[in-house]
């Protein structure tokens, strides 16, 4: 197996526990605030063609779908994409789900107007050639919008998630922001790779949602960011 093909592995025996987490009831209304409020403010107002980028169970793109943009999540994880079309059924005019490599996506150059993805910088292997690719994608005046955190600064072999048999030696070097002590780091890459006016903005609203109602097991409580910028 390639270490995509590990990465791929993991996410799918993740989805269940992980997609059943994000719908848990306690917080659900609560969170589809929230992250609609992240999402609108990122976004200029639609409706906009909307890439969401290792989509997952498709949160954000059901989200990004109830604020009436037109959207397409890609994942390469075959159980998360089942869960993603799980919810999309439940929406008229939800996303389009199809599986797809965020660091080559396989549109036409110029297809869309924003990219989005959540808790993916961190996971993707060469994500400055990623970004140069979503920039191909996106027409002029276009947004690339991930929000992300330095989930592992003390490495993934060092992390209190189970990432054994998965995340080995080979994935990690594989990963550079996998590790990242700073957000610094990603906001550096963004801008590197090509885009301009790249900010990092606190997602406090989720900050005090997670010290309200807790966070998943193995994980800790921490700030989370928006990161923007422009093609």
């Amino acid at each position: 197996m390639s270490a995509q093909d590990r990465i791929n592995a993991y996410w799918t025996g993740r989805a269940p526990a992980y997609d059943d987490y994000q719908q848990r009831p306690e917080r659900l209304a609560a969170d589809e605030q929230a992250w609609a409020g992240v999402w609108a403010e990122a976004l200029p107002a639609g409706p906009l063609d909307v890439l969401d980028v290792g989509t997952g169970s498709g949160q954000v793109a059901m989200t990004l779908a109830r604020l009436g943009h037109r959207v397409t999540g890609i994942d390469l994880s075959d159980g998360m994409l089942e869960r993603a079309r799980a919810h999309a059924a439940t929406l008229a005019d939800g996303p389009e789900f199809r599986p797809g490599d965020a660091v080559d996506p396989d549109f036409p150059d110029r297809s869309f107007d924003a990219i989005t993805g959540r808790y993916v910088m961190w996971t993707l292997r060469e994500p400055r050639t990623a970004v140069a690719n979503w920039i191909r994608l996106l027409r002029p005046g276009g947004v690339v919008a991930m929000v992300d955190s330095t989930w592992f600064p003390n490495g993934l072999e060092n992390a209190s998630e189970n990432f054994a048999g998965f995340y080995d030696a080979e994935v990690r070097e594989a990963l550079p922001l996998a590790a990242a002590k700073s957000i610094d780091e990603t906001v550096l890459l963004l801008a590197n790779a090509g885009l301009t006016d790249v900010t990092a903005t606190p997602l406090t609203t989720i900050y005090d949602l997670d010290q309200r109602y807790g966070v998943a097991a193995n994980h800790e409580v921490q700030m989370q960011f928006l990161i923007t910028g422009k093609a």
